[in-house]
């Protein structure tokens, strides 16, 4: 590993301090600052011919981590680094990845120019919104499920498959939900889920189960304004649910997600420690799980040019996550 060096932005610190823990490293020099302009500006220790990894979510607020990221990535690359691998745990504009009407951008696309211009030769992600923006990038994109994480954690607390339903909270969750199912036994359930507005959803029915008298287990890639799985919670406890909890590989928690969560029916929400969490805004039911373990991993393996496949060919086979 003498040809390592990880470094991190201000987007998440303490991740990529857990990560260099993982692998017996230091976590590299790195000097942020921000003008009074908000201009910002970085300067780092030497990586003249290393073998290069920067930690980055570009989690909100977006734009400012996302710059940050592409100033640390010119940085690099004009400090002749042999290699730079962006580790992206979580990939901000993930959900502007098509055109659902005319005049209106890609921005998921764009954002996977600007990293490559900026010199990235590789990006290490973490359960994407669409897998599809893998595409988006010209360089090698190696990307991470945390499926494994959350069902190691749900497999021990409930044990008993008869004991559980797994819902998916809308169509596209199904694949995602489906793979849990196989890993952690019980029924199939699926909400119906319908879009009335940009972030206004109504959940009117559910296929499959039952639910009554279950725990029901829903999963997601992430949580965002949390108005869909509260409102799926909610069908899910009229529906005579026993227990309700929640798992996400992103806590984004934007507006009044944490209220919204708080006040719901939902006993336990399970995120990853991809994107920090505001030690003002935590609450009893919100438990984090890392993933410095899993990207530790991966980072080991890319620079020893391992294949990384066996890292997650059990979540791909069960349907991601």
């Amino acid at each position: 590993m003498g040809e390592l060096k990880i470094f991190s932005g201000r987007a998440n610190l303490p991740l990529a301090d857990n990560i260099c823990k993982f692998l017996n490293l230091e976590l590299g020099g790195c000097k942020f600052q921000t003008f009074p302009d908000t201009e910002i500006h970085c300067k780092i220790e030497d990586v003249r011919g290393r073998d290069v990894y920067l930690v980055q979510p570009t989690c909100p607020p977006v734009n400012d981590h996302l710059m940050e990221l592409l100033v640390l990535i010119d940085t690099c690359r004009r400090a002749s680094a042999d290699r730079i691998t962006a580790v992206m745990p979580y990939f901000g504009y993930a959900r502007q990845d098509r055109k659902d009407e005319g005049r209106v951008p890609i921005t998921a696309k764009l954002v996977a120019n600007l990293i490559t211009r900026a010199g990235a030769d590789r990006v290490l992600c973490m359960d994407l919104h669409a897998a599809q923006i893998q595409g988006f990038f010209d360089v090698p994109v190696d990307h991470l499920y945390a499926g494994g994480v959350l069902t190691g954690y749900f497999r021990q607390l409930f044990p008993d498959p008869n004991d559980i339903v797994i819902v998916s909270p809308d169509e596209g969750s199904i694949k995602r939900a489906v793979g849990h199912a196989n890993r952690l036994g019980g029924r199939l359930a699926i909400i119906d889920k319908r879009r009335i507005g940009a972030d206004t959803t109504r959940q009117e029915n559910i296929i499959g189960g039952p639910v009554e008298g279950k725990i029901a287990l829903m999963f997601d890639d992430m949580i965002s304004t949390g108005g869909s799985i509260v409102g799926a919670a909610e069908l899910l406890k009229k529906l005579g649910a026993k227990e309700i909890h929640v798992g996400a590989s992103h806590g984004v928690f934007a507006g009044d997600a944490i209220a919204k969560l708080e006040r719901s029916p939902i006993d336990s929400v399970v995120v990853t420690d991809s994107i920090p969490l505001d030690p003002a805004k935590a609450i009893p039911k919100i438990r984090r799980l890392s993933v410095a373990s899993l990207l530790g991993e991966a980072i080991r393996r890319i620079h020893q040019h391992m294949s990384i496949s066996s890292i997650f060919a059990e979540d791909t086979t069960g349907g991601g996550m």
